[in-house]
């Protein structure tokens, strides 16, 4: 992961309502391994964590001056220092005005990864614990506790140069239930929502039930696919990547890989041809299935309890709000 330019100012804020100071840094961090593996470790925390959500740039105005700095210094007009420092004294500005908010270390970091070059932006917090000494003497230590991210977000640079259509080349952490705390920070980026990731997600997995059942497949088989999807979605999620409808097609089906594909195409979801995996709802999605003496059920586990009912004891299912298709066929059964 090629480091281009990594920094970090420091703001002091308690959350009472007292004034934010500003303690920057003046120059970039050297190289040194110990900041690849930050940024690695921040990586994979950022890459786990549940409620992000997808988004892009307000068109630049002095409410949200933040795209046009980061323009200003990709262009070569501002250096990385500098851009960080503008950017940060913008971030310690909201930060004042929000009784909510505490203060941090303020990493910013230019990296690359694969052929994309990314920008991330995180508030970073310490740790109080203990560590042992080459006497072997028990002493105080304090370390950057990058489990504990709440404020943070990530801006592929690429697809924001190269692709003027897309709607999702900013993720930033939403916070649960979308907490008001996390509002300044969206707002020092300047990021609108623009993919709503648990929909789209919802979206593609309803799409993958209907392909099963229009396929008719075997349960083995509506339960490999099932794995495959599930599988592929994760690791997209563990890389931050978006998942690929194309590519996830060709992995369910091999033999036709572009048959789920057309699926959606033809039934017309309404689905990007990339959507982020949210991981929350990959969490909750598992299908039952089974066939018996030319009865074939299948439904998604999340249905337990609101629409199926199951009776353990009589061994019964209760189905609620049949497929229209289906009763019009029992209507017309005589």
């Amino acid at each position: 992961m090629p480091i281009r330019h990594c920094i970090v100012h420091l703001i002091d804020k308690k959350p009472d309502g007292s004034p934010a100071v500003l303690h920057a840094r003046d120059s970039e961090l050297a190289e040194s391994t110990a900041i690849e593996h930050m940024l690695a470790d921040l990586n994979e925390s950022y890459n786990a964590k549940q409620g992000k959500a997808w988004g892009f740039f307000h068109a630049e105005s002095g409410a949200h001056p933040f795209s046009g700095w980061l323009k200003e210094y990709l262009d070569g007009g501002k250096d990385f220092t500098a851009f960080s420092r503008v950017s940060v004294e913008h971030l310690q500005k909201l930060m004042e005005e929000s009784n909510l908010s505490v203060g941090g270390h303020v990493l910013f970091a230019h990296y690359q990864q694969g052929m994309t070059d990314y920008l991330a932006i995180a508030l970073l917090h310490h740790s109080e614990g203990v560590a042992v000494t080459d006497e072997l003497d028990v002493t105080p230590s304090r370390h950057l506790d990058l489990g504990q991210l709440h404020l943070a977000a990530r801006i592929n640079v690429s697809e924001w140069q190269n692709n003027k259509q897309s709607k999702q080349y900013i993720s930033f952490i939403k916070g649960k239930n979308g907490k008001k705390v996390s509002e300044y920070f969206r707002d020092f980026i300047g990021c609108q929502e623009g993919v709503d990731g648990p929909g789209e997600t919802r979206t593609l997995l309803k799409a993958f039930s209907d392909f099963v059942e229009s396929e008719d497949l075997p349960e083995d088989d509506a339960r490999e696919k099932t794995k495959t999807l599930v599988d592929y979605a994760s690791s997209q999620a563990k890389l931050g990547e978006p998942m690929g409808l194309a590519e996830l097609s060709e992995l369910i089906d091999e033999d036709r890989p572009k048959a789920f594909y057309d699926h959606i195409r033809n039934k017309d979801y309404g689905l990007s041809p990339e959507i982020p995996a949210d991981k929350r709802t990959l969490n909750q999605f598992r299908r039952f299935t089974g066939r018996a003496e030319g009865l074939s059920i299948s439904f998604e586990a999340h249905l337990l309890g609101s629409k199926i009912e199951y009776d353990e004891e009589a061994g019964t299912l209760i189905i609620k709000g049949l497929p229209t298709s289906l009763t019009d066929q029992l209507k017309r059964r005589n």
